[in-house]
Parts: structure tokens; C-alpha cells; sequence
């Protein structure tokens, strides 16, 4: 048990000895009445300590009861294997001069923006999405939220640029973005196919400050090695830059040859989101538990196998 969402409640726990006293007390004063206004033969019969469990049992229950309702109405939390904690997860996409190239169909961006579209239609419901992109600068194309549909809308309405890499400047606002709604995991995926060639912060600034705000983040690269032709911006693919990204923060690198892999990548990623049990009320199980005891109680105090004449 992970906590209580209203712990006040608990303070009437302390009420139960007090309860149990003033029990015992009744019992006292009820013994000396009997001893005084009954024969000491019945007196005597009537303390026998074979016949005292029987009417504390229906004490017991009751007292069981009201902890239990106590108990539930401070709402105890616990995590739960099989239910995931939502996660906020932002897309920082690339979108200079460079991916305009056609050696992903029909381009490099058009191919990142239909895989990244996968991605986000397969988040869990809890789940949280953004979306940064950069060029020369660094901007944000759809605010953190839980409208996934809507982030999807935004993610294919993303226009082509023609401005240099500013990797660094994409990085360190998506990890703000990702950090912006507090007590979640976040999560980070980086997607750029050049060299960082403009913007404020370095690829390695950006990167330590997403290990600072403890920030996970997973870098994809997409296209080749060598410059590719045709593009206003010919950029070769820096891996060491996205290896070392990746590195820093914890998170993986992956290596998109195509527009097949690249899909498949984004497919696989949303398995790799590290996710956390969710804290989960389990107050209604104190409710039935406390139910299910006042019910045998008045089931021993009234029905055929009460234990009281």
C-alpha cells in the first residue's frame, strides 16, 4: 500500500480502544447489577467464561466493520500490476531543409510524420503526447495533451522547412514540454537525420539537461551516412551525435535504413515507453469487506444461527 488519499480518516482508529473500554466498563457495572438484584447461583452461571465469547462476538463485528469503513473512507492507494501509469511523451521532429530528400517515399519527412503517426495511435488512453519541431529553430507544433487524435491531426499538418539543424535548441524544448505536467513518467523521441548546424544549445547540452530533469530520451536517425543529393540541404546521418544523446539520457538509439524500418521502429517504441504500475483506490474492497461483516453479524443476531436468545 502505497498511501491514502484521505488520511484524516484514519484518526478514528483511535476510537476503537476507547470503544473496547467503555465496552468492558458495561460489562462490569452489568455483572455487579446482576450480582446485586439476582441469586448468587445465576450471578455466578452468568460469569462463566464459556458463555462471555458469545455476545463479544457480535462486539468484534461491529468494531471489524467500522475499521473497515474508516479504512476505505481514507482511500487507500496501491499499485496494480496490469494497470500503467500515464506517460507524457513528445515527439521532437526534425523538419529542415534536409528532410525534404527522396530517398525515403515520398520523403524523409513525410515517411517520419506516417511513423510517428503510428506511434501515437498506439499509446495507452492515460497516456500524454506532444510535438516539437525544429529547423533553424526550435517551436512547438501541438501542446502536451490527451487528445491524441488531435496531436495526430497536427503531426500530419506539419509543413516542410528549409532552414539548417538546430538539434540542440528541439531537444531541450521538448524536454520541457515533456516535464511540463507534473508526477508523470516522461518520455522524449528524437528524430533528425543531420548534423546540428545552428540554435542556441548543443546536441550535449540538451542532452544534460534531459538527464537533470531525468528525462528519458529515444533518438532515431533516418537516412544515410553519406550526403544525400537533390535537397537544398545535404546532410549526412551523425549517429554518434543520436548514440551519444541516447547514452546520456538513459533512452535507446535506433537506426530507421528505410521507410519500412522506420515504421517498424515507431511500431516497437511504444513497447519500450518505460511505464510504472498506477497507484489505484482499492477502497471499495474495505467497503465490501465491511458490508459483508455487518451482514454476518445481523445474520448471528438475528437469523437461525444468532448466538444470542
Amino acid at each position: 500500500m502505497t498511501g491514502f488519499a484521505e488520511p484524516l480518516w484514519l484518526v478514528g482508529l483511535a476510537g476503537i480502544p476507547v470503544l473496547c473500554l467503555l465496552y468492558r466498563r458495561a460489562l462490569k457495572a452489568r455483572s455487579y447489577a446482576a450480582l446485586t438484584f439476582s441469586r448468587v447461583a445465576v450471578a455466578a452461571q452468568a460469569r462463566t467464561p464459556a458463555r462471555l465469547p458469545r455476545p463479544h462476538a457480535l462486539f468484534v463485528l461491529a468494531l471489524l466493520a467500522l475499521a473497515l469503513i474508516l479504512v476505505g473512507l481514507a482511500d487507500p492507494h496501491i499499485p496494480l500490476e496490469g494497470v500503467d501509469e500515464g506517460v507524457s511523451v513528445v515527439l521532437v521532429l526534425d523538419t529542415s531543409g534536409s528532410m525534404q530528400a527522396t530517398d525515403y517515399s515520398p520523403t524523409r519527412l513525410d515517411a517520419a510524420k506516417a511513423a510517428a503517426g503510428i506511434l501515437l495511435s498506439r499509446l495507452n488512453p492515460d497516456d500524454y503526447s506532444g510535438i516539437v519541431v525544429f529547423e533553424s529553430g526550435a517551436t512547438s507544433a501541438a501542446y502536451l495533451s490527451p487528445d491524441r487524435d488531435r496531436v495526430i491531426e497536427r503531426l500530419y499538418g506539419i509543413p516542410g522547412r528549409d532552414g539548417q539543424t538546430a538539434l540542440g535548441d528541439g531537444l531541450a524544448l521538448g524536454v520541457d514540454m515533456a516535464d511540463s505536467i507534473p508526477n508523470r513518467h516522461r518520455v522524449v523521441i528524437l528524430l533528425s537525420d543531420g548534423v546540428s548546424n545552428a540554435g542556441t544549445f548543443s546536441p550535449a547540452e540538451a542532452a544534460s539537461y534531459a538527464r537533470e530533469r531525468d528525462v528519458p530520451v529515444y533518438t532515431v536517425g533516418i537516412g544515410s551516412t553519406d550526403p544525400v543529393a537533390g535537397t537544398s540541404e545535404y546532410a549526412a546521418l551523425d549517429e554518434e551525435t543520436l548514440r551519444a544523446i541516447a547514452r546520456t539520457t538513459g533512452g535507446e538509439y535506433y537506426a530507421a535504413a528505410d521507410e519500412g524500418t522506420l515504421a517498424a521502429i515507431y511500431a516497437g517504441l511504444t513497447d519500450e515507453i518505460p511505464r510504472e504500475p498506477k497507484d489505484t483506490s482499492i477502497r471499495e474492497v474495505f467497503f465490501a469487506g465491511a458490508l459483508g461483516v455487518l451482514l454476518l453479524e445481523m445474520y448471528l443476531r438475528y437469523g437461525r444461527g444468532r448466538i444470542l436468545p
